[in-house]
């Protein structure tokens, strides 16, 4: 195991949080599925995790949507959550914390940051005047504009004019420019690195930091007739959730090691957030890591389009470990992705049901029925642990999984040279299945049920540990098939 990682104790890792809208698609799945992995992966290493995940439940956009239903914004939501929760649930998502901004202990600290920044003389009053979208709660200029239209999202946008607080985002250039320069992995891949220097090069504005036309937000603390902007209190969650200032969370865990985010949020996230965090005398992140889009065979998902993918009915057909696996292997995490459910059932069959499930399936069947007998395990040394670690560190998780599965492939060609079912040699069979138990624990965090199957079957522990100690023998014992064929 590399000395970085022997010597890291604690790991902080967050998803964007949801506006609860809609349903978690594919989108949201996969940011959260992401962060999911890095945690599991984080926790097996035996680190201190804090993984967090939550709703964005202020703005504009969700204040329309209640009251055309006429409902409380604050009753609408809650039942919204509940949605969020039991997909994740469903999606095996193990987060140690959900936050949700209509917390109060969030809007506590969401005050006395802003307050924090007023105090430094970073929000001042004037008139806005100009362009904001309500679906992604944005301001754009005229030049942002493509074909008329929000850069974001492709919606209209709305004129408006209004008395407001700004944020002297303008202040920060320099400061930003020399965090991007210092930590050359702010953010991440490096061509959204280059993107967000070349635009802040080109000059940073002010941005209002307040509404006044609607109710529904955290109050502005130096103005009651004001509410916050929703991005201005949304962002602030990644450290309210850690009880910032005195919190021993925050102590432990900030800054956070990285932000999983989608690509259309970046700029809120390396530039608007930072600002805000050096204006209030906080460190930023360490890494903000910004992912691609999923098409649908090639088309951007659209309600219109009727092909945006609910994960709860894929993993109904698929199991939530299939889509998990799909997803990771499928495209390089960083690259846009373009999803097709007969590529997953392709990877289904082929590569979790021929490859993993079928080795599984004959070395236990041949193990329980012979036994195994200890012995120096030359397969395992084969597996490429060191560079496994690597890139997963780097958030190359396609990769990761192709070094899993080049050494599957390796013990089941081992299985067909040795022939235990012709010899019922059981060193060889002890091979194999010690090999098998090392296949299972550096998989779990893409694959968490699929794990725990096969430990259940040999009898050991799911632990990074445990995969440089030969496996204890005893009976083994095969259990059900853990793909069927579709």
């Amino acid at each position: 195991m590399t000395k970085e990682i022997k010597n890291k104790k604690t790991f902080y890792i967050t998803t964007p949080i949801y506006y609860p809208t809609a349903k978690p698609h594919l989108g949201t799945a996969y940011t959260t599925i992401a962060a999911d992995i890095l945690a599991r992966w984080n926790k097996l290493l035996g680190k201190d995790v804090f993984f967090l995940t939550g709703t964005d439940e202020h703005g504009q956009k969700l204040y329309e949507a209640a009251k055309k239903l006429g409902k409380d914004p604050k009753c609408y939501v809650d039942v919204l959550v509940n949605d969020f929760k039991n997909v994740w649930k469903e999606l095996e998502i193990d987060f140690d914390y959900f936050i949700r901004t209509t917390d109060k202990s969030h809007e506590d600290v969401v005050k006395n940051i802003i307050k924090k920044i007023y105090d430094n003389g970073d929000l001042y009053e004037d008139n806005y005047e100009g362009l904001y979208c309500v679906p992604c709660e944005s301001y754009w200029t005229e030049k942002d504009l493509v074909d008329g239209n929000c850069p974001s999202c492709g919606r209209g946008v709305q004129s408006f004019k209004e008395k407001a607080y700004f944020f002297k985002l303008s202040k920060y250039q320099d400061k930003l420019i020399e965090i991007y320069t210092k930590n050359l992995q702010f953010v991440m891949p490096e061509s959204k690195k280059n993107e967000m220097i070349n635009r802040i090069k080109e000059g940073l504005k002010d941005i209002s930091f307040t509404r006044s036309k609607f109710k529904w937000g955290v109050e502005f603390p130096i103005n009651k007739e004001f509410v916050l902007w929703v991005w201005a209190d949304a962002l602030i969650n990644y450290i309210s959730a850690l009880e910032w200032p005195n919190g021993k969370k925050f102590k432990k865990f900030w800054p956070a090691d990285v932000h999983f985010i989608g690509k259309d949020i970046l700029w809120f996230h390396s530039v608007i957030w930072p600002a805000m965090l050096i204006s209030a005398g906080i460190k930023p992140p360490k890494t903000i890591f910004a992912h691609g889009w999923w098409t649908v065979n090639g088309e951007k998902m659209s309600k219109s389009k009727d092909n945006v993918v609910d994960p709860l009915e894929l993993i109904k057909k698929y199991s939530a470990d299939s889509f998990r696996y799909f997803l990771f292997r499928e495209t390089p995490f960083g690259q846009d992705g373009d999803f097709s459910e007969k590529t997953l059932i392709d990877r289904h069959n082929n590569e979790l049901a021929n490859k993993l499930g079928n080795l599984v399936s004959r070395v236990l069947t041949l193990a329980e029925k012979n036994g195994i007998e200890k012995t120096d395990n030359k397969l395992l040394k084969k597996l490429k642990l060191k560079e496994i670690e690597k890139l997963m560190e780097n958030y190359e998780f396609d990769k990761a999984l192709n070094e899993i599965f080049s050494f599957i492939d390796l013990c089941n060609q081992y299985v067909q040279d040795k022939k235990p079912w012709e010899t019922q040699d059981r060193k060889v069979l002890y091979e194999l299945v010690d090999s098998i138990k090392a296949i299972a624990i550096i998989l779990s965090p893409f694959m968490p049920s699929t794990s725990e199957k096969i430990a259940d079957q040999i009898g050991f522990k799911i632990d990074y540990k445990e995969i440089g100690k030969p496996l204890k023998v005893k009976n083994v014992k095969k259990g059900e098939i853990l793909f069927k064929k579709i």
